[in-house]
């Protein structure tokens, strides 16, 4: 933990600019055996640029900071919410390919719910960083029963990983499907036996 928190100090104050990143993808280009210079690729560095803006924005989001606000006026609602087919497009850390999927996750309030909005945000912020799927898994329910206080959470993520699919053993049909329960959905079955018969409807 200190190793990773000595890292972010450090990466702080050695803030690397856009110039910088550009350079770096025109070197890619040049390694890859490209020529920068030709006129289908000069703006191809800042077209990278602008991608990889879009594709990592998660680390330049808190998301905690998301689910802060919360609603406790529901009459005494105390079951389950579901939340299904949310899309996830993340990459994978070890090799920087397209994991392609669905997440599903579900809560059952204590006190607090959250809008609705803010589950599939909270699926976006963790998917825009690199990731390795089991993690994700861990996160998006961890980060939910903490902010919420909830009873339980459950987070299932089903997803095509490219590393797999167009390089190495090249299964271009396998899928991955990762699950993570919490509090009543790791201690009653019947929780987790009704959250999955929603989710697979």
């Amino acid at each position: 933990m200190k190793l990773v928190k000595d890292f972010e100090k450090e990466l702080s104050k050695e803030k690397i600019s856009d110039k910088e990143a550009e350079e770096a993808f025109i070197k890619i280009l040049k390694w890859m055996g490209e020529n920068p210079k030709r006129e289908g690729l000069l703006e191809t560095p800042k077209r990278l640029l602008k991608a990889y803006k879009e594709y990592f924005k998660g680390y330049n989001e808190d998301p905690k900071m998301l689910l802060k606000k919360t609603f406790g006026d529901v009459e005494g609602y105390d079951d389950m919410v579901v939340q299904k087919n949310i899309s996830i497009q993340s990459h994978c850390e070890h090799h920087m390919a397209p994991i392609i999927g669905v997440a599903h996750v579900a809560y059952v309030p204590k006190e607090k719910v959250v809008g609705l909005s803010k589950l599939a945000r909270l699926v976006e912020v963790f998917s825009k960083r690199l990731q390795t799927q089991e993690r994700l898994t861990k996160q998006i329910a961890t980060t939910l029963m903490e902010a919420l206080d909830a009873r339980g959470v459950a987070v299932s993520i089903d997803a095509a990983h490219h590393c797999m699919t167009m390089r190495g053993i090249k299964k271009e049909q396998a899928t991955t499907i990762t699950n993570y329960y919490l509090g009543l959905f790791k201690e009653d079955l019947s929780f987790q036996n009704r959250y999955l018969r929603f989710i697979s409807k």
